[in-house]
């Protein structure tokens, strides 16, 4: 695991290089989601297809999930679930959160995980009881009380198809924001979570289901010493309709919060 781990991050660099030098520097000029997507198209699947033919000849008995939003994780095998441009609303409105994620699924658990951003110079990586690492160090959440926590969340993607995803959003948000120093949205889901992990945040939460989003940061935050959970605190499952990752000294205090939604 420790070579395919750290040819996974060299893959991640390249890709992310490669990404970033093609960035514009000023918004895309799109005016339809059609439009939106074109442009998108034209930078992440020529990413994609070069990230692919990496991770596939590290591992080359592993699928590959195309989709990025895909809600049914494969039960068997072994599958790389990656995206080449996480955060592809701020890589075309030229702001600097975005990211590259891979993960290697082993029937249906994730056992690797890796979250590079190339702007801000950070890689995230854990491995399945190996722990996680930033920029190749050892870390961990710091221990915090909900009043000095700085919280984040986010949504899924299509949230608005899903009315009690999008209710508990709004209503989590109201809950949870008189309780803690301050909840922000800093861009990718599995970054935020990543930043859980490295004690740069205190918590992450969402509603709605979102594997694809939610499975490199759930292997990094729990890895790293955090409490993943749903929003009732049961174990977090990729079918789970929330997520949960916080700090010790947090997460029973957030959770609190959370059963009033």
């Amino acid at each position: 695991m420790k070579d395919i781990l750290a040819g996974t991050e060299t893959a991640l660099r390249e890709v992310g290089e490669w990404l970033a030098h093609r960035q514009p520097t000023e918004p895309v000029d799109a005016a339809t989601p059609e439009q939106a997507r074109a442009a998108f198209d034209a930078i992440d699947r020529p990413a994609t297809a070069m990230l692919r033919e990496r991770l596939t000849a590290l591992r080359p008995g592993a699928g590959w999930l195309d989709d990025e939003w895909a809600r049914d994780v494969p039960r068997d095998g072994e599958w790389w679930l990656c995206d080449a441009t996480d955060g592809a609303v701020q890589y075309l409105s030229a702001l600097p959160q975005w990211v590259l994620t891979a993960t290697l699924l082993r029937d249906g658990a994730p056992v690797l995980a890796v979250v590079h951003a190339p702007l801000a110079g950070t890689t995230h990586t854990a491995t399945a009881d190996g722990g996680t690492r930033l920029n190749g160090r050892p870390c961990a959440p710091r221990r915090r009380t909900l009043a000095t926590a700085v919280a984040a969340t986010s949504q899924p993607p299509l949230i608005a198809r899903d009315p009690h995803a999008l209710h508990a959003a709004g209503a989590s948000l109201t809950a949870v924001l008189p309780h803690v120093l301050a909840v922000r949205n800093l861009g990718p889901t599995a970054l935020q979570i990543a930043q859980v992990a490295s004690g740069h945040l205190a918590l992450f939460w969402q509603f709605g289901a979102d594997p694809a989003n939610l499975l490199p940061g759930a292997l990094l935050a729990a890895e790293a010493g955090a409490a993943v959970t749903d929003a009732a605190g049961r174990p977090w499952t990729p079918d789970a309709p929330s997520f949960v990752a916080a700090a010790p000294g947090v997460h029973a205090e957030l959770l609190d919060v959370l059963r009033q939604v």
